[in-house]
């Protein structure tokens, strides 16, 4: 089947068998019928003559004589049927059978059943009719053929008392015709085999360009820029293997461009966001200095002092994002795994994120396993994968609930993060991970971090060889998951938890409430 998918010349060459195996078939059954029908016509409308000619003379011996005896009757027919038996026609050998329903036995030749006549054929014949029809010739030494019967009744002194009739052997018209079908049925055959064969070779030159455009394709896809294909000829297939390379040309000259303006992208992130730590420590200096100062100064130098240090901390964080974005881009980021149990991972972040729930007046509800849950992996990363989450869930969860929850089997462990807040639109899911891209980019600028979180958490997700995949609905909420492996960078199959929310393998819940109120851990 995966073949059958992936082959175009085997669908073909597969088709054509079939459909011209049908064609074939059917044709082959109309020439058999056409055949047989003449050779059968041919040979019953020349047994039919040759028995009309037969009823005629011996009509005519009948009327010649006067015998009404039984011993006259009984020369007669033995002069009768040794007269017709010698008699030869177009219709070729044939074998008489004159059946008597008086005392005087009837007659026949050779060795010939006067069973071979078929019942109602005889009652046809009795009524006064000349009749015919298909039988089967037997003889008594056991020897059986096909044969067409033409028979007549025959009155002898006046009296419609016998019955003759002429029985043909068919079995060289049989013969002919087998011979005919073994014919057709190996020219069939044959003919289906070469039509498969020259559609095979026909398409194989079609196929064989097209599967080396594809092989190149592939190249060019996995980085190798320099493939081409090698026109042959002036055809269609030439120039399309011309405007591949064209289009390939193109591509490596737009790629290289990109790459290039990449590159100097990167590295222009780089060399900023380095050199304005310099003056952005001298900033934060001078900052915490007016800030520690601030009760001496008017009301309004005050609050210009503590908005500077708010902006200075937004600041602060959005060149530590920058740099940690620009570590990922340069594949300097280095993944410092080692065990730890996440479910401890799990509530420091959920501590952490506590004042923010409170400013939110949202809860943070926690579902962990039971059992220790123990992956390698670098827990400074996860921590910020899952601080990302929590801390978006509540600035978008409109003081609802947030619900954490975690799982795991023998390969893999998953955290999904669920609010029921805005949502996500259809199509944002692949969206939010990217780069300063926000929802509503009507919100005011207060709301929300750098823009730069979820993709830090992506790339450090891919980093410990993980997912990081979104779900949302309009009003419904959105819920991430991080699904990491057990073992550092161990190919992934599948995540214990669903990726839509649904009921979740709860093995110890905990309620933390942004007021503080309740954070006992209860069992689930």
């Amino acid at each position: 089947m995966s073949r059958w998918r992936r082959s175009i010349q085997l669908r073909i060459v597969t088709t054509t068998l079939l459909v011209s195996s049908a064609v074939v078939t059917i044709l082959g059954f109309v020439v058999l019928h056409q055949v047989s029908s003449g050779v059968l016509e041919a040979k019953t409308n020349a047994a039919r003559a040759e028995a009309r000619a037969g009823f005629g003379e011996a009509a005519d011996q009948v009327k010649a004589t006067d015998r009404t005896d039984d011993a006259a009757v009984a020369s007669l027919l033995d002069d009768l049927i040794g007269r017709l038996s010698r008699r030869g026609g177009s219709a070729g050998l044939y074998e008489l059978v004159i059946v008597s329903e008086t005392a005087t036995p009837g007659r026949r030749t050779n060795d010939i059943e006067v069973e071979s006549v078929p019942a109602r054929l005889k009652a046809r014949v009795a009524a006064g009719y000349q009749a015919s029809t298909f039988t089967r010739m037997r003889y008594e030494s056991g020897r059986s053929l096909p044969g067409y019967v033409v028979g007549s009744p025959l009155a002898i002194g006046g009296i419609p008392s016998y019955s003759i009739y002429y029985l043909f052997p068919l079995n060289q018209e049989q013969d002919t015709i087998s011979l005919v079908r073994r014919t057709a049925l190996v020219a069939g055959f044959v003919l289906v085999l070469l039509l498969a064969a020259i559609v095979g070779l026909v398409t194989r030159q079609v196929v064989t360009p097209v599967r080396l455009a594809a092989r190149t394709a592939q190249r060019l896809a996995a980085g190798r820029l320099e493939e081409r294909l090698q026109p042959k000829g002036e055809d269609d297939l030439a120039r399309l293997a011309t405007s591949f390379n064209t289009m390939a040309e193109a591509l490596q000259r737009q790629i290289r461009r990109l790459e290039e303006l990449s590159r100097m992208q990167r590295r222009f992130v780089s060399d900023v966001s380095h050199e304005l730590r310099t003056p952005l420590t001298t900033i934060r200096m001078a900052a915490d200095v007016l800030h520690e100062a601030r009760s001496g100064f008017d009301p309004a130098v005050s609050r210009s002092a503590e908005l500077l240090q708010t902006q200075i901390d937004r600041f602060e964080a959005l060149l530590v994002d920058l740099l940690e974005i620009s570590r990922h881009d340069a594949g300097a980021a280095v993944l410092e795994a080692e065990p730890v149990d996440l479910r401890a991972v799990v509530q420091r972040v959920v501590e952490t994120c506590l004042p923010l729930a409170q400013r939110r007046g949202g809860t943070i509800e926690v579902e962990l396993p039971a059992q220790e849950v123990v992956a390698e992996v670098d827990p400074r990363r996860v921590e910020r994968i899952l601080r990302n989450l929590i801390g978006n869930a509540l600035e978008h969860g409109e003081g609802r609930p947030v619900e954490v929850a975690m799982d795991a089997d023998k390969d893999a462990v998953a955290m999904t993060v669920r609010d029921h807040g805005v949502g996500l639109r259809p199509g944002e899911t692949s969206l939010v991970f990217s780069r300063f891209w926000r929802a509503d980019p009507a919100r005011a600028r207060s709301t929300g971090g750098t823009g730069l979180g979820l993709s830090i958490a992506l790339e450090d997700a891919h980093l410990h060889g993980g997912w990081l995949q979104a779900w949302g609905e309009p009003g419904q909420g959105s819920q991430f998951r991080l699904t990491l492996p057990l073992l550092a960078r161990k190919q992934l199959r599948a995540s214990p938890l669903p990726l839509q929310p649904g009921d979740a393998p709860g093995r110890l819940r905990g309620r933390h409430s942004g007021t503080g109120a309740d954070s006992s851990v209860i069992s689930g």
